[in-house]
């Protein structure tokens, strides 16, 4: 007897014949349809339990044309934002029976290449995306979209024109709302950290602190705008510029909320009192905010609703098709709101 040879798994003909029923009738029950009794589903689903059997997701999808899977990738599963995104999508698309694969590009724009290829040949029924913010040429996109695969960016999307439907905050009232907030307070010399220019979500709440400072007739310093990856060093290396001269800024709109912990970590360690000395706000609500001292104020982007409305647009896209161009005519925007505590 060969010993590495994998036992024959049991399949609907085996049900059937235990149960001395159709294959027809097993295949119905197992897939949940109605016009089976209760008592017979029950007795085959116990069996098919009983037999160990397991259902080919993958033979069934190749049957109908569709795997109820849906793609998503995401920058890194660790973030606040995107792991609350994930949350109501999964919990949302399962209610509508639909699976879905989530995937991880590390921010790295080559695995998000590869990830775009391996859910196309995975043959998903549609693909959820927040990019990468070195992705600039979309084209990797271009299978799943030129196949008829609904395709969806939501929060880092597409800066130019692409077949597919955006779902976004609306990122420039955010940095509106950010930087009026601190001119409210009194504050005339604003600072401001921000992402990289490539990304959608940098370009729009840049755009709204230099609205904000615009109208109230405020003068911004460049060299207090910083337009850089947005990580922990990078934002006490920026406080060391800002913060090393004979004029300092009086206030901080961080574009993220880990530069704005990271700021006023500087701050405590250089004797910048927050806020008397430095007012400050970041972006996004991360739990920490509510918790750090002082408590940060900040944007609450609602990842609960951006999730909600892009399963809401998939379940119409899929059933509508992906042709339907007023499911595209123009991005869908979820509001932010400004969180105001004791950082400001």
């Amino acid at each position: 007897m060969n010993k590495d040879k994998k036992p024959q798994e049991n399949t609907i003909l085996d049900i059937a014949e235990a149960l001395k029923l159709s294959p027809a009738t097993i295949s119905r029950a197992l897939n949940n349809h109605p016009h089976v009794k209760e008592k017979t589903k029950n007795d085959i689903l116990k069996m098919a339990a009983q037999l160990g059997y397991r259902r080919n997701q993958m033979a069934s999808g190749l049957r109908s044309n569709k795997t109820h899977t849906v793609g998503l990738i995401v920058p890194r599963i660790s973030m606040f934002f995107h792991a609350e995104v994930i949350t109501t999508i999964q919990n949302s698309l399962h209610k509508h029976g639909y699976n879905l694969i989530i995937c991880q590009s590390n921010d790295l724009l080559t695995m998000e290449q590869e990830l775009a290829e391996i859910l196309y040949s995975s043959r998903v029924d549609a693909l959820i995306v927040a990019c990468t913010l070195q992705t600039t040429d979309f084209s990797h996109f271009n299978r799943l979209v030129d196949s008829g695969i609904p395709v969806i960016f939501y929060d880092r999307v597409p800066l130019d024109p692409y077949n597919a439907t955006f779902i976004k905050g609306d990122d420039f009232r955010g940095g509106y709302l950010a930087t009026s907030h601190l001119i409210e307070t009194g504050c005339k010399r604003i600072a401001h950290i921000s992402g990289k220019l490539t990304s959608n979500l940098y370009q729009d709440r840049t755009a709204g602190y230099r609205k904000a400072m615009e109208l109230h007739q405020l003068p911004i310093n460049e060299d207090w705008v910083f337009h850089q990856e947005l990580t922990h060093e990078n934002a006490r290396e920026a406080m060391s510029i800002m913060f090393g001269g004979p004029v300092v800024p009086d206030a901080l709109f961080a574009a993220n909320d880990v530069t704005a912990i990271a700021a006023l970590e500087f701050a405590k360690e250089n004797g910048i009192v927050v806020p008397d000395a430095l007012k400050m706000t970041g972006y996004s609500n991360d739990p920490r905010t509510s918790i750090i001292s002082p408590s940060l104020s900040t944007i609450e982007q609602h990842p609960d609703l951006v999730g909600k409305k892009i399963v809401e647009v998939l379940m119409d896209l899929l059933k509508n098709g992906h042709e339907n161009a007023e499911l595209k005519a123009k991005p869908y925007v979820i509001p932010v709101d400004l969180i105001r505590r004791m950082s400001s």
